[in-house]
């Protein structure tokens, strides 16, 4: 956040837990939901494509460290997972008392893991044989895996966080206005990741009450977030969304063991240090797909859109111009904006040099002021293709699992609860279920032929 002066570690802890408790709130009390019914087409599409849009000067000043490591990073990454993707390998697999062979779509299902790999293992490779440049100011010192050795070296071996290990958490009103703003900006962007995530592996919009869920669950997460010290937030990322969209795997059992891996990364120091020696250029390349994604995907909504009217053409063009130029602007000139309260400060600096919320922001206010039909808007379209989806496969996605809610402790009262699965996408007690999506729908809602589906 440009011109905020940096807080305490306790204190900063204090003014995050406050924060969180302003999320779970508009989270858990169905704020947010009741704000859905005003958020068409032309509100997601800028607001998921400003999550990556400006973020173009960072990915390419990783990549630029060393192109040939970022071309080679980017070229495996479209190689497995647009090229290679329908090819099966053969794996064996023991049941029923006996062996046998069965298909996996290996390039399909970890793309970005297999490229990444082997380009890490290739920085090694050049820089134990000097390969890459030694001297720090050389052109691909960056590139080389020895640069943040230090890091390997000094991170313990084991090391249990605990509440409070930085100290009593304090709190100082500017600081809390500060985060508020940037938790606000958050939602905007958590909105969009969720839309974006489920357009990607052919899943229904997700309902109201999934999104105030999920918006109070991030704000839990802050809570926790702060009472540990880490010294940030928590928040869907959209780098993991466009993941998402190479990998074409969608799981929320996925999740969870990925949750697994980062707990005991964080117990032992030593393995996540480890990843912390991912040269930077291989870090860039991952970016401009992943990114690239992201940004289409948002694009993509505008299917719901009569992009014929100029009305619609001047909302969407001018809600991007807008969520590009302003943050940079700012950026560049934080003492512009000085009305003379701290608090008030902070609020409009943190709200103005996030993208997707100017964008987003502008996109609701146009589309819900600008006179325009329905049907023009995209609204007609948009509530007709979150309607017409299955409902038993909308309950097995966003219902609670193991029967949270219909088979077991399915009170009548919570049912009523904004963050609580609605009756009617309940039905036929199918609930609990986790889906693996290994080959997902493109965004013409057709399954490709070689899609399977493993369920959990």
């Amino acid at each position: 956040m440009a011109g905020l002066k940096p807080l305490p570690s306790n204190r900063l802890q204090g003014v995050i837990m406050v924060a969180s408790c302003v999320q779970m709130l508009v989270g858990f009390s169905g704020l947010i939901g009741f704000l859905m019914r005003f958020i068409g087409p032309l509100t997601i599409a800028p607001t998921i494509s400003l999550v990556a849009l400006p973020l173009f000067d960072s990915a390419s000043n990783d990549a630029g460290v060393h192109w040939g490591i970022s071309a080679m990073t980017i070229f495996l990454i479209v190689l497995f997972s647009q090229y290679l993707k329908n090819i099966a390998i053969p794996v064996p697999v023991y049941g029923r008392k006996k062996c046998h062979t069965t298909k996996f779509y290996l390039f399909q299902v970890f793309p970005v893991l297999l490229g990444l790999c082997i380009s890490w293992f290739l920085c090694f490779v050049f820089t134990i044989t000097n390969t890459f440049p030694s001297a720090p100011t050389a052109y691909g010192y960056l590139a080389r895996t020895d640069t943040k050795g230090n890091v390997l070296s000094q991170a313990p071996w084991f090391r249990f966080p605990y509440p409070g290990q930085w100290g009593i958490p304090t709190i100082s009103l500017a600081g809390v206005f500060g985060i508020i703003a940037g938790v606000i900006s958050s939602m905007v962007e958590s909105v969009g990741d969720y839309y974006a995530c489920a357009r990607l592996v052919g899943a229904p919009p997700p309902p109201k009450h999934a999104i105030n869920r999920g918006i109070g669950i991030e704000g839990l997460g802050c809570l926790l977030a702060g009472a540990w010290g880490t010294g940030n937030g928590t928040t869907s990322y959209s780098e993991n969304v466009g993941a998402l969209g190479i990998t074409r795997v969608g799981s929320r059992m996925v999740i969870v063991a990925a949750g697994c891996v980062l707990l005991l990364m964080g117990v032992f120091g030593k393995i996540g240090a480890a990843f912390a020696t991912i040269p930077t250029p291989v870090i860039g390349g991952m970016y401009l797909v992943m990114f690239g994604v992201i940004s289409a995907v948002g694009i993509s909504n505008l299917q719901y859109v009569d992009m014929n009217s100029s009305r619609n053409i001047f909302i969407f063009g001018f809600s991007i111009y807008c969520g590009l130029a302003i943050p940079n602007w700012v950026n560049k000139n934080p003492d512009k904006l000085q009305t003379g309260v701290l608090q008030l400060d902070q609020v409009i600096q943190v709200l103005l040099t996030t993208g997707m919320f100017v964008g987003g922001f502008l996109g609701f206010l146009l589309d819900n002021t600008i006179p325009g039909s329905l049907e023009e808007r995209g609204l007609l379209a948009w509530n007709q293709a979150q309607e017409s989806e299955d409902t038993t496969k909308a309950s097995e996605i966003y219902n609670f699992p193991c029967g949270i809610g219909t088979k077991f402790c399915a009170s009548s009262c919570a049912r009523y609860l904004p963050f609580w699965p609605r009756p009617e996408l309940s039905e036929k007690g199918q609930v609990g279920v986790s889906q693996l999506t290994l080959v997902s729908q493109d965004f013409s809602g057709e399954r490709p032929k070689c899609a399977t589906e493993t369920r959990m």
